[in-house]
């Protein structure tokens, strides 16, 4: 029985297709280097971010990300609103897809992007070295980790000039599409006075999914910074309605790409087993 019939929600994604014997072995080659520049780059940058400051190796942060997006195989482009100061510090509101998002993002404007991350992921050799060298902002699961040292750290980089990248789905999708949001950021976000760029990249998860190791090269990855959407002055019953409008906006991005690959929408309100993080 075909996959499609056992479960009608899945994409048409070739992430959840059988890999070939080639198709392994060009994920392992493609793994080997990049691993292998990681590797090299990270400690170099780690080193300089902690000696010189991260403005001041800003050009090779974009380096790197551009060259890790050579090397996994993937094109890529930015299509980015007109109404995205380059000079103005806004919130990125990226969807979360596999490992290499913060490299999708990083090129497709010029701001600074400060990340926020999980204060465990900082334990992680080399990557987490780095994340502390850059300024990367330590935060904890859950509503106890919107702590005012968080709010602190974060009002010190848009001091700087800087912009804040979150992930309010706050796990990557197993499902390709977009999951439901958390509304701290968004709090977080009005009490900053950042407006919020709501971010969405497709062609990712066709790359690589949740779940899987597999690199499929040869793909298109597209990042959409749409409109700049106001938070300053709102009040907290407006919260929600503020992340369902930003979260429309990107799962209208996402569908449409699955759309013009034969993808039919499910009813709505109905939900696959499976993939319960998808909001209705």
């Amino acid at each position: 029985m075909s996959r499609e019939k056992v479960n009608p929600f899945e994409l048409p994604s070739a992430s959840f297709a059988e890999p070939s014997l080639v198709e392994r072995l060009t994920s392992v080659g493609l793994w080997g280097v990049g691993v292998t520049y990681l590797a090299t780059a990270m400690p170099t940058m780690t080193v300089l971010s902690a000696t010189m400051g991260s403005d001041r190796i800003e050009w090779m942060n974009r380096w790197y990300c551009r060259t890790q997006i050579r090397l996994s195989g993937t094109k890529w482009r930015a299509v980015v609103d007109p109404a995205v100061d380059p000079t103005t510090p806004y919130m990125f509101a990226q969807n979360h897809t596999n490992h290499f998002d913060h490299v999708w993002i990083y090129e497709s404007t010029p701001h600074f992007k400060q990340g926020l991350e999980l204060e465990s992921h900082f334990k992680i050799p080399v990557y987490g070295w780095f994340m502390r060298a850059r300024g990367t902002i330590p935060v904890r699961p859950g509503k106890e980790g919107q702590t005012p040292e968080v709010l602190a750290n974060m009002q010190r980089e848009i001091d700087k000039g800087h912009s804040i990248l979150a992930f309010p789905e706050g796990h990557r999708t197993t499902s390709g599409r977009l999951g439901s949001f958390r509304k701290g950021v968004f709090f977080i976000a009005r009490d900053l006075g950042l407006p919020i760029v709501p971010t969405t990249v497709t062609g990712a998860f066709e790359m690589m999914r949740k779940g899987s190791l597999m690199l499929r090269p040869g793909h298109e990855v597209t990042v959409y910074c749409d409109a700049p959407v106001p938070t300053k002055g709102l009040p907290d019953k407006a919260i929600p309605e503020l992340a369902e409008h930003v979260r429309s906006v990107m799962a209208r991005r996402v569908d449409d790409y699955w759309a013009a690959r034969g993808w039919t929408p499910p009813p709505r309100g109905a939900r696959a087993p499976e993939h319960a993080e998808e909001a209705p």
